[in-house]
């Protein structure tokens, strides 16, 4: 459990270190192995699993099976980097041993943040921030106040990875850089077809995999969710 510590001092320093630097070449890590590898820190803590199902030019499509996460409930704020700390907190209570069963819980990568955009640049957007929750503890979730478990079906996700340290504005670049590099292709016309009847926000999620301590090999994602027919071929 000494990790967790490490982890919970780096998220509290995100705001602090939110570098505008980031990288559109692929991390240093990926560079030469196998496409669909997880992170170097998923070497150390547990990450969920995913199928690769295809790569494409600046993104890949991924099929994730059910993997379930204990979610904040949503945070206003202008700032995603504040945003991300101040669900952090609670999920780290939480995994300390603040719920209804007392219990400690593994800390596990990444931490996402779904980011609903705001209608304007001065304006609070919706964040909310999640946990993956160790398949140990999946069968029973310890309940907690103002938190929820989200347990996925099948959900696909397109990825775009960047390297350097998240801060407000690169999120805004990587997103945006995903949505165009999906332009025109069927699995963005997939992605407007899971969206709910009405829903015309560019909602994302952004996961993060590192500490602001490490300065190499720094791997954060943008994830743009969705659902698809499984009997369905793109």
């Amino acid at each position: 459990m000494a990790s967790l510590s490490f982890f919970v001092s780096a998220v509290l320093l995100l705001s602090l270190c939110g570098h505008s630097s980031s990288s559109r070449l692929a991390p240093v890590w990926q560079r030469g192995s196998k496409a669909g590898s997880l992170p170097p820190s998923c070497e150390r803590i547990e990450c969920p699993s995913y199928d690769l199902v295809q790569e494409g030019n600046g993104f890949e499509i991924r099929r994730y099976d059910s993997p379930v996460w204990m979610t904040s409930s949503p945070i206003e704020d202008i700032s995603l980097v504040n945003a991300t700390r101040t669900g952090f907190l609670r999920l780290f209570d939480y995994i300390q041993g603040k719920n209804k069963y007392n219990e400690k819980i593994e800390m596990t990568a990444p931490v996402i943040t779904e980011v609903s955009p705001s209608d304007g640049p001065f304006c609070a957007s919706s964040f909310a921030v999640s946990f993956y929750v160790p398949a140990k503890n999946q069968a029973d979730v310890p309940p907690a106040e103002n938190l929820h478990a989200q347990r996925w079906g099948v959900r696909y996700a397109a990825v775009r990875q960047f390297s350097g340290f998240v801060s407000d504005y690169s999120v805004g670049e990587e997103a945006a850089a995903l949505q165009a590099s999906l332009a025109g292709s069927s699995w963005s016309e997939a992605i407007k077809k899971s969206k709910k009847a009405g829903d015309t926000k560019s909602s994302y999620t952004v996961a993060q995999y590192n500490s602001p301590f490490e300065f190499d090999h720094r791997v954060n994602e943008i994830w743009l969710l969705f659902d698809m027919d499984e009997s369905h071929t793109i």
